[in-house]
């Protein structure tokens, strides 16, 4: 029997581990957890992602800051809300929620953030330190970080002797999906567009992961028997069986036909998704541990 993983329960189990750890830091060190989100602009699904951070970060009983920014904002003025918070010692971590509004550069602001307040695993340090192996002093990338979860839950912190492909070389997910399971010891290929007999070196895998951005583009035939399957692609496609104009979401894998072959298999919607808000909240309340002196939680 396949073993299809409920993204929802694991992301609640993260979120309650999230939860006593930050009772655990007020009651210790009398210090509140606390997350700023920085929005600029009205674009409606930045919006929606934003209230569902803030909402989560109150969940979790931190210290919860929205900062909405009208569309004009300049760069100065949008460093310059970053430098405050950066000197705030009340606020662990700080999000700058992308895309921006077209004239403002994102990368100099994501850049600008410190490191042990980049709760989003972007900056270049951070991306060093994982590429360098060092998880004791860094932030990770919060969407590999929670599909890691599922790989640690479902295989152990060791992955020797394992073979894993990431499909996907993105900043954002596959190469920090990549260094993760390097870390743990697996033997990793990274594969791509330009990746010659892709279906092949999938074949090859004990442990697949797929972020290309391809709708169900991952075939019973890519899969070896018995594989785990992380499917991170979020792909909106026609369905006209629900009505004219109707759309449903997959991913990059073909769910119904890849998890018969599958030992473990994450779905779309309900995988991946609900993680990446979840190691938001363990990023912040780690970065709120290291700032007071304390040994962060593990997830």
């Amino acid at each position: 029997m396949t073993t299809v993983i409920d993204g929802k329960q694991v992301a609640a189990s993260v979120i309650e581990t999230v939860k006593s750890a930050n009772a655990a830091l007020e009651a210790a060190k009398g210090v509140r957890t606390g997350l700023a989100v920085i929005i600029v602009g009205d674009d409606p699904a930045s919006h929606t992602y934003v209230s569902s951070k803030s909402r989560m970060a109150k969940e979790c009983g931190f210290k919860s800051i929205q900062h909405t920014l009208p569309v004009e904002t300049s760069q100065e003025e949008l460093a310059a809300l970053v430098a405050a918070l950066n000197a705030d010692p009340s606020i662990h971590g700080i999000l700058v929620q992308l895309p921006l509004p077209k004239h403002l550069d994102s990368e100099p602001i994501i850049q600008s953030i410190l490191p042990q307040k980049d709760v989003d695993g972007l900056s270049v340090v951070n991306a060093g330190k994982l590429a360098t192996g060092d998880l004791k002093t860094g932030l990770v990338s919060c969407t590999p970080a929670g599909a890691m979860v599922f790989v640690r839950r479902t295989h152990g912190e060791d992955l020797s002797g394992l073979n894993a492909v990431v499909i996907g070389r993105s900043n954002l997910f596959g190469k920090p999906m990549a260094q993760l399971l390097l870390n743990a010891n697996a033997t990793v290929t990274i594969a791509h567009s330009r990746t010659k007999n892709l279906a092949g070196i999938c074949r090859n895998a004990d442990i697949l992961v797929a972020a290309v951005g391809r709708p169900e583009m991952v075939r019973a035939g890519w899969v070896k028997p018995g594989a785990t399957v992380i499917d991170v692609g979020i792909n909106r496609i026609a369905a006209p069986e629900r009505g004219e104009g109707k759309t449903r979401l997959v991913g990059d894998v073909a769910f119904a036909e890849v998890s018969p072959v599958a030992a473990v298999i994450t779905p779309v919607p309900g995988g991946v998704g609900p993680m990446t808000i979840a190691m938001l909240m363990a990023n912040t309340v780690i970065a709120a541990h290291r700032s007071a002196g304390l040994t962060p939680p593990i997830f």
